[in-house]
């Protein structure tokens, strides 16, 4: 089945809300904590009311799964559901580090089949359909063919980092480099522009799913430390797990490794 008119209605809502994201960071914008270490700003919610009049314009019958909206339960009847997040990366978006974006995907009965990830301070999109290819600024991108532990180059969270989250990892890698938002760490992986994702702290659907496709169509694989996929639009969207995104080879060492080494 081809996708062209969703990746292109993605593609579009996608620009329109990095614009607001980026007038308000270029501009400065109010910014408040919706819980400890969860920050929102007005640029959060205007993106997403951008985002969900675009989307419903043009599917009026698919679901929406939102972090800026109230969640709607009847989107567990809906074979098509958006998973949407307005701003992923809303810390290093108060912080001026241009590490973060929107991200719009459209998951099919639980399968994710559209992603678009758009990086508005760094002006690069990245996008993908379930059997078209990643692209990224119109050039077919695949994962990195790296292919041991002691040469990757895992992009990892900033904050997992500083807490320590990593420490039983010193010394397996070749670089350990902190990057923001997931959702760019995981169109990154994507883009070969760095070999391995790996992920400790519980994220959302919103934050990975449309990353999930890119890496997928990529020719990678995003799954959980116990090597299971994850199927999208669940009642609970929150991933209380470890997840790892890259080459199959390169996942394959670290799960074989960390099974070895920490599970033991």
């Amino acid at each position: 089945m081809s996708y062209q008119r969703e990746v292109e209605v993605a593609r579009e809502t996608a620009r329109e809300a990095g614009a607001i994201l980026l007038r308000h960071y270029e501009a400065g914008t109010e910014h408040w904590e919706k819980s400890k270490d969860n920050p929102v700003t007005i640029a959060d919610l205007e993106s997403d009311r951008a985002i969900r009049a675009a989307l419903g314009r043009a599917f009026p019958g698919d679901g929406i799964l939102s972090e800026e909206t109230v969640d709607d339960a009847s989107r567990l009847e809906r074979e098509r559901v958006w998973i949407v997040d307005p701003m992923d990366g809303t810390k290093e978006f108060t912080q001026r580090v241009p590490e973060f974006a929107v991200s719009i995907a459209l998951v099919e009965r639980g399968e994710p089949v559209v992603g678009v990830i758009e990086n508005p301070a760094a002006g690069i999109s990245v996008w993908a359909s379930r059997g078209g290819g990643c692209f990224r600024d119109g050039e077919r991108t695949a994962v990195s063919s790296v292919g041991t532990l002691d040469e990757a180059v895992v992009i990892a969270s900033r904050t997992e980092i500083s807490r320590g989250r990593f420490e039983p990892y010193e010394g397996w890698f070749k670089e350990l480099r902190p990057v923001g938002s997931i959702a760019w760490k995981l169109a990154c992986v994507a883009s070969g522009d760095g070999d391995l994702n790996i992920s400790v702290a519980p994220k959302n659907e919103w934050d990975v799913c449309a990353g999930d496709v890119l890496v997928r169509e990529a020719g990678g694989l995003y799954i959980g430390f116990d090597r299971a996929p994850r199927r999208y639009n669940q009642a609970d969207p929150l991933i209380d797990a470890g997840m790892v995104a890259g080459p199959d080879a390169l996942i394959e060492a670290f799960l074989t490794r960390h099974r070895r080494e920490l599970e033991s």
